[in-house]
């Protein structure tokens, strides 16, 4: 498996203490995803951090084992070659990384699912728009939804092309997430990810049309109890127009009927 060809690899060391200075990353095992050619991972060595790098391509891996070869002798660096997005990972408490554009829907959503103290990553500005865009708003989307309900999500600054090689087309935001429990009760939270997914699917429809879209998750007996326990409000709303507490009472609606 090759690594994804929108790879970017960060050259800036100023832009690298500015990442590291977002966080207290001494005495802490940190993952980082994508370590490319090594100046994140160098950062967080230098700031007393214990590293676990994940990088899918072999040449930088062989390259990586063979600058940090004094650090992975003494364990505070462990270099992992595979797929950060399914592969098994050990116990960390922190995650920084410059991640690939084209992961990072993935990566973020696994993340969330493991638990971990705190993240600082790099994503594409628009996706870090979408990301922090807040509910009730017409840039809220399924992204926007999932993230916040499950993290407080900061957009903290961004950073030039010029800060990368090569240079990406576009400007890249660094984000800060902090996970926490959500703070509306979600009965099952599949079900939940899966009523977001659907609404923002059909995002110009109404919540009601939107639900009659669900396809074989919803029996017609079951849609018709979630229907009828919904408010018309929320049922005449359109998916940007709800705040978080609204996909919640959508999921327990159907949930509280199984």
């Amino acid at each position: 498996m090759s690594a994804p060809k929108d790879q970017h690899f960060l050259v800036d060391p100023r832009t690298v203490e500015r990442i590291l200075s977002l966080l207290d990353v001494s005495d802490h095992t940190v993952l980082e995803i994508g370590p490319g050619t090594g100046i994140l991972t160098r950062g967080l060595l230098n700031h007393g951090a214990e590293v676990i790098a994940v990088e899918l391509d072999h040449h930088l891996c062989t390259t990586l084992a063979l600058r940090f070869g004094p650090e992975i002798d003494k364990g505070q660096l462990l270099l992992i070659e595979s797929d950060a997005t399914c592969c098994d990972l050990p116990p960390f408490e922190y995650v920084v990384a410059n991640l690939p554009y084209s992961i990072s829907s993935k990566i973020t959503f696994r993340l969330l699912d493991i638990g971990f103290t705190e993240a600082v990553l790099m994503y594409q500005k628009e996706f870090a728009e979408r990301m922090v865009a807040r509910p009730g708003t017409a840039a809220c989307g399924r992204l926007s939804i999932m993230a916040q309900t499950y993290a407080d999500v900061e957009a903290c600054f961004d950073i030039s092309p010029r800060a990368f090689n090569p240079m990406p087309m576009v400007r890249s935001t660094v984000v800060r997430l902090i996970p926490h429990e959500p703070r509306f009760f979600i009965t099952d939270r599949k079900f939940y990810s899966d009523v977001v997914r659907v609404l923002f699917s059909h995002r110009r429809k109404t919540v009601r049309n939107g639900l009659k879209s669900f396809g074989g998750s919803l029996d017609h007996r079951q849609l018709e109890r979630i229907l009828g326990a919904l408010s018309a409000d929320i049922l005449s709303s359109r998916p940007e127009e709800l705040q978080l507490e609204d996909f919640a009472v959508i999921a327990n609606a159907g949930t509280e009927q199984g």
